[in-house]
């Protein structure tokens, strides 16, 4: 009860630490990072105690003292420093590199025990390679740093693990972190849950709809595929399973729904606004390139649920267990999710940085929460509701900051020792300059990457390393960017390492494998939108209204072949026959020509029609 208490406690700190930098602005750079980086570290360590359970708990406990006191310390002494450290640029002394050492021990003990062992052995990947690159033979060595200058690089200094992926977590993530949160716990997660089963349940293949829906509105709010499926999958993967559908194929349907979320603006599992930044492009430039791939993503889910639930009649979801719509677009219902969204808009239009449009959007949201739940909800059961979502934000915004923190660090690594640079030479020499062969390798090197990290640690370490060799021969920095984020996200439905399915065939409880090769189908368009990217400037808002539009009808018409390939949809009726034909409007669609993207889909619509006539006449 009283870790309970006190893990309670810190999250609401947390979430009031970042409502209050939100509402009256960050503190100094160095100062906000190194405070919000404190609360984590202390909230962390309270929310995954070592050895909870077990009978060497009290040896766990004292670990997590230690290292919690260390990071604290650390933390507290750059706040205390921070004008020398800004100023005069400090020679590391011993104790910056015990504190170093201590604060990045803290932090990678935290990342393995909240997203597993991968990410803290590629943080401690990149230290090595920093310390001991110059004993490397050939192309990967590099002159050498002693311990001295590692420490100045990552403590003594904004570089470092006080650099700019910290100060994104510190700011804008936590914001809307926060943001999604309250909105959640103001009814809007209800609200989308109930909005997505009157969508889809009446359809065929209505509860996978349903889960296509919901897990695509609650991703757009949340910062990681693995903890959507977690969240809507106890509530679709049951429901799926219950009307007949097979248990592998539920996991897959939430699995790659929540997956989709993340590539979907507005907030793309944070990676929106770190590309921002690293880009140093205004976020709206960067979420309105994102529009179209993520409705492709979501209208190929759709179609590709659609042709496998027709061909094995998949129940539809019975009336009486879906919502009226006059629940559905109640004011209490409705109002808080469209005053946030407003307050949000607002924010943007006048110029405002995106942390304080976001603050908009938790002002429009609380006010109307409070409004519409007066005289419904005691005083104390709304603010109780809003405590909550506080607590919510605090718990959440701990694996962003611990990932992003580590992330910084690893960064910080490969522009300090040249590797990124490097590596894209390598590929660079490999495929001869050749952008479909960079991109094939650089698309394969992405998932493999990507396999168990969270989407914006997975997107900060392609963009790093891999997204460099695309704008060498010729990509353009936004396209690059998103071609590497799009393959290191669905990194989590791609088998071997697919995260995402194995904690959806938990619920469901049903082998991962074949719910991974579910996944892949479901997903398969996704495969090939990066490479639309690149033939198309218009699947990024660019190039002007016609390449728009090409870039849409190409898309649309992969959106219909692939699903009807990948699941045996017949058009003529003769599946040779049938396979010709998609596989020549697949190739038709990706020719960057809008003529013959309309020709692909005359072709399955003539076909599809031709065959439907040859089958009632059978009939």
């Amino acid at each position: 009860m009283a870790l309970a208490n006190i893990q309670k406690g810190l999250a609401i700190l947390v979430g009031a630490f970042v409502f209050y930098t939100a509402a009256t602005g960050p503190f100094e750079g160095l100062i906000q990072r190194a405070l919000f980086l404190a609360l984590v570290a202390a909230l962390g360590f309270a929310l995954y105690p070592l050895g909870a359970g077990t009978r060497w708990r009290p040896v766990g406990l004292a670990i997590d003292l230690v290292l919690c006191a260390v990071a604290l310390v650390a933390c507290g002494y750059v706040v205390w420093n921070y004008d020398e450290i800004m100023t005069s640029l400090p020679w590391a002394t011993t104790t910056d590199k015990a504190l170093t050492v201590g604060l990045v021990l803290a932090f990678l003990e935290l990342g393995r025990r909240t997203v597993g062992l991968i990410f803290p052995i590629l943080v401690i990947a990149g230290l090595s390679y920093a310390l001991f690159g110059n004993l490397l033979p050939g192309a990967l060595r590099h002159r050498g740093f002693d311990s001295a200058f590692v420490t100045e690089t990552i403590f003594l200094g904004d570089l470092g693990i006080w650099g700019m992926l910290t100060g994104i977590a510190a700011t804008v993530v936590a914001t809307f972190v926060l943001f999604g949160a309250l909105l959640l716990h103001s009814g809007g997660g209800q609200a989308f849950i109930d909005l997505a089963m009157r969508l889809g349940g009446r359809q065929p293949g209505g509860a996978a709809k349903i889960a296509t829906i919901a897990s695509g509105l609650f991703g757009m709010i949340s910062g990681s595929a693995v903890a959507n499926v977690a969240t809507t999958g106890n509530l679709t993967i049951p429901m799926m399973i219950r009307l007949g559908y097979p248990r592998p194929f539920a996991a897959a349907v939430e699995a790659v729904a929540s997956t989709g979320g993340q590539i979907a603006p507005p907030i793309m599992g944070a990676a929106a606004f770190v590309m921002a930044e690293i880009l140093g492009m205004p976020y709206t430039t960067i979420i309105l390139g994102a529009v179209i791939p993520a409705i492709l993503f979501y209208a190929s889910v759709f179609v590709t649920v659609h042709f496998v639930s027709v061909r094995r009649g998949l129940a539809f979801v019975p009336e009486n267990e879906l919502p009226a719509w006059s629940t559905i677009l109640s004011p209490r219902r409705v109002a808080p999710f469209l005053c946030a969204l407003g307050g949000l808009g607002l924010g943007i239009w006048l110029g405002r940085s995106i942390a304080t449009a976001a603050f908009y959007g938790i002002v429009g949201l609380l006010i109307a929460f409070i409004v519409t739940e007066t005289g419904r909800l005691a005083p104390r059961q709304m603010i109780g509701k809003i405590i909550d979502g506080l607590e919510d934000a605090g718990k959440g915004m701990v694996i962003i900051g611990v990932l992003l923190a580590g992330a910084q660090v690893l960064v910080s690594m490969i522009n300090l020792t040249g590797i990124g640079v490097t590596l894209s030479s390598l590929i660079v020499s490999m495929a001869g300059d050749s952008v479909p062969l960079v991109a094939l390798i650089v698309g394969l090197v992405c998932l493999i990457m990507g396999m168990g990290l969270p989407t914006t640690a997975a997107y900060v370490l392609v963009a790093a390393v891999l997204a460099p060799a695309m704008t060498a021969v010729g990509v353009s920095p936004l396209a690059a960017h998103l071609f590497v984020f799009y393959f290191a996200t669905i990194s989590v439905i791609t088998p071997p390492v697919c995260v995402a399915v194995f904690v959806g065939a938990g619920i469901a409880s049903t082998n991962w494998l074949p719910a991974a090769g579910h996944a892949v189908r479901l997903g398969a368009v996704t495969y090939l939108v990066p490479f639309l990217i690149l033939l198309n400037p218009g699947m990024l808002m660019e190039g002007g209204a016609l390449a728009i539009a090409q870039a849409a009808l190409s898309g649309a018409a992969l959106v219909l072949a692939v699903p009807a390939l990948l699941t045996g949809s017949p058009l003529l009726g003769n599946r040779v026959i049938d396979i010709v034909l998609l596989l020549v409007m697949i190739a038709l669609a990706l020719w960057p020509n809008p003529i013959t993207s309309i020709v692909a889909l005359a072709l399955f619509f003539g076909a599809r029609k031709l065959g439907q006539r040859k089958e009632a006449s059978l009939a």
